[in-house]
């Protein structure tokens, strides 16, 4: 007998066990009675309801879960294993437990047993050792199916099969896609990266192309202003591309006489260089041009040119109220000379001139940049055919003079070196270094398009054109009647309107006895009855009531007005004038 007395258990020898869970999810135990032990399994398929898993014979050989079967009326929340004895009337509607060697579905038309799921009670012993996966088993079509296995140790009697983690084998389901689906992926993956390459580059193109725009548009603003061409902005450039600039203008002028000393004659020309706009100008001036002589009579300027040019720059200064810094006369032979030097001309000629076998001068073709030596250059320069207007020949000099002139070296003292080599005999206002400063400078202008040449306009009766005032004289040239000193006498210019020779010279001569430097105005376009004074600045008014005092006209003639003439006062004489 046994003397430890050990508490009353009412529930002892009695199992508890989890038999469900109330309506809020909270463990419900209870006692389960005693089962008998389950029969061992008859069938393949009874095997695989017991463990849970089971294969796949038709070619994947991966576990499969066991088929749910529905569960027979129970006691409210308590499971137990059941054994249940069915009868199927036909082999398809029997369990299916296998395939035969022609892959053909086999099945159990005896029996089968429902598997139920069944809770392990808490005391049930520790887990076995881990043991390595079995081995897949070889099926073969009627063999015997192994019974399940059992837990061992205490505690495992009438408990039914228990099964580990570790008695199952799971193997991986091979995927014969796999290489298929990832070459997809790559390629829908390369393909989607070039779409996305192309948008970018489109994108970048379009972005290129609206920055090389922006870049246009500014620098043809940026131009438009530095031209001075935008109609709401004045850019600095305006002065240099235009005719005209704002405010007073530096130039630097010489005179040309181009003798020729084979065929005689003479041809002039003015070269200015517009220091203030940086461009140059050649202006042919006519021969028939009449000027005045140191002894107040006039003269054509051919005439005063052939005679010895005494005097000559400052009749020119006198009729454009200029002021000609030299005088270059510039012979035949040393234009050939420094034609050759700079290495012959680009010229385009208007007219085909013929050789000249006495003279030994080539024939000069006809066309757009023609390559002229230094013979054909003086024949091209000299050139005027029979019956041919003056003009026509001043043209074709002034084309040899542009010509040159692009050919002249930039720098100051080559330009100078090569005046020296052609032997020119200049004028003693004019050395070798000033002409050749003056030449590179026009050659630089002539270069880069910055010139222009004009032929002066002058009337039959030498005076000149209107126009040729406004866009020539005053526009290039610069004349001004701003060009008298203070004190000095004004320049006078003498316009007849009377329709007689005679009545000119009387007022010409009257105005030359009394001091003052007469500017030939030529005659008018038509009569007028009365004699009228001109003034454009207020300072002159004094002396042009002065110069009306001189010819006997009326201080009622002396008004102010825009002078046709480029002189300080100016005399249209009417019929009224009556010489003294």
């Amino acid at each position: 007998m046994n003397d430890r007395h050990e508490p009353y258990d009412p529930y002892a020898g009695q199992e508890q066990q989890l038999v469900g869970y109330d309506a809020y999810g909270r463990p419900m135990y209870g006692q389960v009675p005693a089962q008998p032990a389950p029969e061992p399994a008859t069938s393949y398929e009874q095997q695989q309801y017991e463990q849970g898993y089971g294969y796949d014979y038709q070619g994947y050989g991966g576990p499969q879960p066991p088929q749910q079967q529905p569960q027979q009326p129970a006691q409210p929340q308590q499971y137990y294993p059941q054994q249940t004895q069915q009868q199927y009337p036909q082999a398809s509607q029997a369990p299916q437990y296998g395939y035969d060697t022609q892959s053909t579905p086999q099945y159990d038309t005896q029996a089968t047993q429902q598997w139920i799921p069944q809770q392990v009670a808490p005391e049930a012993p520790a887990q076995a050792p881990l043991r390595s996966p079995a081995p897949e088993p070889e099926f073969r079509p009627g063999a015997q199916v192994p019974e399940p296995r059992r837990a061992d140790g205490p505690g495992a009697q009438g408990q039914g099969p228990s099964y580990q983690t570790e008695q199952f084998a799971f193997i991986d389901q091979p995927d014969e896609d796999s290489e298929d689906v990832i070459d997809w992926l790559a390629f829908t993956e390369s393909r989607t990266e070039r779409r996305e390459e192309a948008r970018r580059r489109g994108r970048n193109r379009v972005v290129a192309l609206i920055v090389v725009l922006a870049l246009f548009v500014v620098a043809g603003l940026g131009y438009l202003w530095y031209a001075g061409k935008l109609p709401f902005l004045e850019g600095p450039g305006k002065a240099s591309n235009g005719a005209t600039a704002s405010g007073p203008q530096k130039r630097d002028m010489i005179v040309v006489h181009l003798h020729n000393t084979k065929k005689g004659g003479t041809s002039t020309a003015l070269l200015v260089d517009n220091v203030t706009t940086k461009r140059g100008a050649t202006v042919l001036v006519p021969n028939t041009l009449t000027v005045s002589k140191d002894d107040g009579t006039t003269a054509q300027l051919g005439k005063a040119v052939e005679d010895g040019g005494l005097g000559v720059r400052e009749s020119l200064d006198s009729v454009f109220g200029t002021h000609i810094g030299g005088t270059w006369r510039l012979d035949t032979p040393f234009l050939e000379n420094f034609v050759e030097l700079v290495g012959g001309i680009e010229v385009d000629t208007d007219v085909a001139v013929p050789a000249d076998d006495a003279a030994k001068v080539p024939a000069v073709g006809k066309g757009p940049k023609q390559s002229l030596s230094g013979a054909m250059a003086v024949a091209y320069a000299t050139y005027r055919a029979q019956g041919e207007p003056e003009a026509k020949q001043l043209d074709r000099f002034g084309k040899v003079l542009l010509g040159l002139l692009r050919k002249v070296p930039g720098d100051p003292k080559s330009a100078a070196m090569t005046v020296e080599t052609t032997g020119q005999i200049l004028d003693p206002a004019l050395n070798a270094q000033t002409l050749g400063a003056l030449l590179s400078k026009l050659g630089e202008h002539a270069k880069v398009g910055a010139y222009r040449t004009d032929v002066l306009g002058v009337k039959p009766d030498g005076g000149l054109t209107d126009e040729a005032n406004k866009k020539v004289v005053k526009e290039v040239l610069g004349g001004s009647v701003a060009e008298a000193q203070p004190g000095a006498l004004p320049r006078v210019g003498l316009k007849d309107a009377t329709g007689d020779a005679k009545t000119n010279t009387a007022a010409k001569a009257a105005l030359l006895n009394g001091g003052y430097t007469l500017v030939d105005g030529g005659k008018a376009d038509k009569t007028v009855p009365t004699s009228q004074i001109t003034y454009q600045d207020d300072a002159q008014r004094d002396k042009a009531i002065e110069v009306a005092k001189t010819l006997g006209l009326p201080e009622t003639a002396v008004k102010k007005a825009e002078n046709a003439v480029n002189a300080d006062v100016v005399v249209t004489l009417g019929k009224d004038y009556k010489p003294s």
